[in-house]
């Protein structure tokens, strides 16, 4: 054999000896891949009710027939707002036992993990997550909401409507600033600074474990700005790299802001993208560097702001994108803002009706952010911030295709977390769980029942309905919550006056039959579909701006609560207001069946090679 086959030999040899060291490679990416599960916990919200103030003499109130104090807020407090306060904690800690029955080991929360950042919660939120860790060998991986850091920067703060002694309110305060003599019958107010707002420095601190900084048992870490390779990558590296005076943006020429976003790859091929979209814009021009919280509007625009502030973050997320391509490594991004509409595309219709400064429109994200990110290389990204159960679509016209994931609430309804299965590089199960009871969730209410006897012994107006005191289940309670929460907060602050009233006490059948141009027609549909013109005497105007309400927050999950029948009264409803000569009547029609209507939000699969997504239906 001359020397030239020889060189042949050795070169075919080597080429396969090549191309067997690179199929054996991809297949151990695929196979460390494979049914890997996250969960997404968004918007938890949590407060240590059990925590006790290390600054402060004081317990909070003592929970009847028992030894144990709480520092809770007002069921009048948390009825007019968008998320519960108290409650959730049961909740939370429901969500975590479930998630570590069901053996998932990566745990990410996109944002609002506590309410406003106060140390006593944040500190009690690391406690239980630190428990989690070490009980369970879970990962947990945070990223900010505008309700962590408020500001950038820490900030004296307060609440004026703690449940206090004899079902009073209590102000819990970090300042005497502003604060007047109690008044005769007003309870002295506590002073502590545990309850301030914490900062970015402070917050990511405490949460340091959790994503925020590297850790050993990462295969990788990085930020936008950190500046070694993949391939020299090392902890001692990361960890000088991850100094947050290095993690910073300009927001004016005078002015530069913290950036917790990050990478990990918490397990050999899978990459989480933590994307910190909080921003805060000066209110003013400013002529020098500032830390006034009263300078810098507060973060809930979310990535409309983020395209116009924070660059920098567009163009690191393309190289994490294409380097995550390059290595077959699957991506998978979270953040606490929404990419794509959340509305089921019926943002314009909701302009029209209720005017673009309400019902969250503010929020919206415009159509740029999801072009922008799925050009970026983004395919699939999880979101919050909205309390909704949602997910929305967006192709663009270099032909890119971005999956958004809203993940719902602990803290409003419908209470649940997201499950991701990755099945493959390029196949994805999600599946939404639902906290449907939470052991101990109705232990406050005697304190409650203390609240109301105040309420009504007092002559306070608009008090909230006892019933919610009855319900036997945390989904219930939830329930109750959005029904309160409508009545004593969305029908005042949202509806236009005339239409709400000339809605709400009217029955099913009266909506029906005022606005049919043609009643026998009416009774043959009503015949095809087996319906009875008097069951719709059964609900009233109310009860569809509230079932309304349930499919906006819980999309297909909302389907549990609302029965097949009174879904169909509903449509044909919509169709007798889609021909009124009253344009408030054709809108909502719009609204009501656009809400109804959208992508699988329940229990789905994603197919990147397809662009495709897949209802799994329930056997």
């Amino acid at each position: 054999m001359n020397r030239l086959s020889l060189k042949i030999i050795e070169k075919g040899m080597l080429m396969t000896l090549l191309f067997s060291i690179l199929s054996c490679a991809d297949k151990t990416v695929e196979k460390s891949v494979e049914d890997v599960q996250i969960a997404f916990i968004a918007d938890a919200h949590f407060q240590d009710i059990y925590a006790h103030f290390e600054d402060a003499d004081y317990q909070g109130i003592k929970i009847p027939n028992t030894e144990n104090f709480a520092n809770i807020r007002t069921m009048n407090a948390q009825l007019k707002s968008t998320r519960i306060f108290n409650e959730n904690y049961f909740a939370f800690i429901e969500a975590l036992e479930d998630i570590a029955a069901r053996g998932i080991k990566y745990v990410a929360l996109p944002g609002d993990f506590s309410d406003d950042g106060q140390p006593v919660h944040v500190k009690g939120l690391r406690k239980i997550l630190d428990t989690y860790t070490k009980k369970h060998g879970m990962f947990f991986f945070a990223t900010t909401g505008n309700h962590d850091p408020v500001k950038p920067f820490t900030q004296e703060a307060g609440k004026s409507d703690f449940l206090g002694i004899g079902g009073r309110e209590q102000i819990i305060t970090s300042a005497v600033t502003n604060l007047k003599e109690p008044a005769a019958g007003e309870l002295r107010p506590i002073i502590t600074s545990e309850i301030k707002k914490w900062g970015y420095a402070d917050i990511l601190n405490e949460m340091s474990s959790f994503g925020f900084y590297p850790q050993k048992e990462y295969v990788y870490w990085e930020t936008p700005f950190s500046t070694y390779a993949y391939e020299d990558y090392s902890f001692d590296k990361a960890k000088s790299a991850s100094a947050l005076k290095q993690r910073t943006y300009p927001i004016d020429a005078y002015n530069v802001h913290p950036d917790a976003s990050y990478l990990v790859e918490p397990t050999e091929g899978i990459w989480l993208l933590a994307i910190d979209a909080n921003v805060y814009v000066p209110n003013k021009e400013l002529t020098e560097a500032s830390t006034n919280p009263k300078d810098f509007s507060g973060a809930s625009i979310g990535y409309n702001n983020v395209l116009l502030q924070k660059s920098h973050l567009i163009s690191w997320v393309k190289r994490v994108a294409a380097l995550a391509k390059q290595k077959g490594n699957v991506l998978i991004a979270f953040s606490h803002y929404p990419m794509v509409d959340f509305n089921d595309d019926a943002s314009n219709e909701l302009k029209q009706f209720f005017g673009a400064t309400k019902m969250q429109l503010h929020r919206v994200p415009n159509e740029e952010v999801a072009e922008t990110f799925a050009d970026a290389g983004l395919q699939i990204h999880f979101g919050g911030h909205m309390h909704i159960n949602d997910t929305g679509v967006r192709t663009n016209g270099q032909g890119n295709t971005l999956f958004n994931i809203q993940t719902p609430s602990l803290a409003a309804y419908a209470p649940a977390y997201k499950i991701l299965t990755i099945k493959s590089a390029s196949e994805f199960e999600v599946e939404t769980v639902v906290i449907a009871s939470a052991k101990n969730f109705n232990s406050l209410f005697p304190l409650y029942e203390q609240e109301y006897a105040y309420l009504k012994e007092s002559g306070a107006t608009g008090v909230w309905d006892k019933d919610i005191l009855t319900t036997k289940n945390y989904s219930d309670f939830t329930k109750w919550h959005l029904k309160e929460l409508v009545r004593l907060r969305f029908l005042p602050d949202d509806w236009p006056v005339e239409f709400s009233e000339a809605m709400l006490n009217k029955t099913g059948k009266e909506l029906l039959i005022e606005n049919s141009d043609d009643l026998e027609r009416l009774k043959l549909q009503l015949e095809a579909q087996n319906l009875s013109l008097e069951e719709f005497k059964s609900w009233s105007g109310f009860d569809m701006i509230y079932d309304f309400y349930k499919l906006r927050s819980a999309d297909e999950l909302a389907l549990r609560d609302i029965s097949p029948d009174r879904i169909k009264q509903y449509a044909l409803v919509c169709q007798e207001f889609k021909k009124s000569k009253n344009t408030a009547y054709q809108l909502w029609a719009q609204i009501f069946e656009k809400t109804k209507k959208g992508e699988p939000s329940d229990h789905f699969t994603i197919d990147l090679k397809s662009n495709k997504i897949t209802r799994i239906v329930p056997k």
